[in-house]
């Protein structure tokens, strides 16, 4: 039986990030109630919360931990001749609660989700106080692709993404990181490997780095980029 550490409601005081097991990778500890400043204190210490309702909160750290440098995203032959029709209109923050709900809705044969009815309630309160944020790719009037995130000093941790047209999520995903890197984030957070991340440029490093990485990111001036901001990237760089 795993024995792990007790997260009181409303606390920071999360374990050392060296006591997260190594089966299952990164499991620290449990409990907790999801409030803005438990989760706050969470991502500065490169924990996140992972859990579906059958199981109580549980927080994680694994290593080693994918994660983007902007500067290194790569954009495929393919995916750069898409960027330049531009297709698509990019928003940002519009459409928050939509999104979470889109990355939260069955795929194919997968019935089960991750992001909680607690979870969409606690990330829309993170976003409500400016913590949180979201992209939307629209053709049109149509919602066919977004992701969210959260924010911290000069990292931005990404949590989940959807496409309803090929390449959706892709192209938002793009559009993004290079309006990050010209506000002057320095690293994106997608958690565990994944062929579709890697793919874009993501690598995996170890906890250890990761956490140095984001040390030195968390005092980082930073402004969130408006949806005018990003469509302006995407345009300078894609002509």
């Amino acid at each position: 039986m795993i024995e792990l550490p007790l997260m009181e409601p409303g606390s920071t005081n999360f374990p050392d990030t060296n006591t997260a097991l190594d089966e299952p990778n990164g499991l620290l500890a449990f409990g907790g109630d999801l409030c803005v400043p438990q989760l706050l204190a969470a991502y500065s210490k490169g924990i996140f919360p992972w859990f579906d309702d059958d199981s109580p909160i549980l927080w994680w750290t694994p290593s080693p931990r994918l994660v983007i440098w902007p500067k290194q995203l790569h954009i495929s032959k393919s995916m750069k001749k898409l960027l330049r029709k531009r297709p698509y209109r990019i928003t940002t923050n519009t459409q928050f609660s939509k999104v979470m709900a889109c990355c939260a809705a069955p795929r194919g044969d997968d019935q089960g989700t991750w992001i909680t009815e607690d979870m969409e309630f606690a990330y829309s309160q993170l976003h409500r106080e400016g913590h949180a944020h979201s992209i939307e790719v629209w053709d049109g009037e149509e919602l066919i692709g977004g992701l969210y995130g959260v924010a911290v000093g000069a990292t931005y941790f990404g949590e989940s993404m959807f496409s309803r047209r090929s390449n959706a999520s892709k192209y938002g995903f793009i559009a993004l990181t290079l309006a990050l890197e010209a506000q002057g984030f320095k690293m994106i957070d997608c958690q565990v490997h994944s062929d579709h991340l890697a793919s874009l440029g993501a690598i995996d490093i170890s906890r250890e780095e990761f956490e140095r990485n984001l040390a030195n990111n968390e005092d980082r001036a930073t402004s969130w980029p408006t949806s005018e901001q990003i469509n302006h990237v995407l345009h300078a760089r894609f002509q």
